[in-house]
């Protein structure tokens, strides 16, 4: 496990941020947000997720796969089933922070003032 702390007891920043560079790239795309949505509430197979997710077998595998290697999701084979479910909850609940948020924003975007906006572009 790489060191966050140097040698003089402080975090070393540009690792930090790199980090979360890498976390925020992994939940950068709309496909995965709604795997990790679909995912909140309990455990699916690829079958399930494939019922409430439209896309293709492969592209939703590429997915699941890539949220598995970062530790976001964890898997388990049921017979010749892999079921995924949640593995980094915190992951999804800054996921869920801003998702609701930016729906807030959507539906009322006169009530959030523009300094608490967490929308890239203005709302029309």
């Amino acid at each position: 496990m790489e060191q966050l702390i140097g040698s003089d007891g402080t975090v070393d920043k540009s690792r930090v941020f790199e980090m979360a560079a890498e976390l925020f790239g992994v939940l950068a795309t709309p496909m995965r947000l709604r795997i990790l949505s679909a995912l909140c509430d309990r455990e699916k197979s690829v079958s399930q997720l494939l019922q409430e997710i439209e896309t293709t077998q492969p592209n939703l595998s590429q997915h699941l796969n890539l949220l598995y290697r970062a530790g976001v999701l964890a898997k388990r084979k049921e017979g010749t089933q892999v079921i995924y479910r949640v593995q980094s909850e915190k992951a999804v609940m800054l996921c869920r922070t801003v998702c609701t948020q930016i729906a807030i924003e959507l539906d009322e975007p006169s009530a959030v003032p523009a300094a608490e906006r967490l929308s890239p572009r203005p709302i029309a």
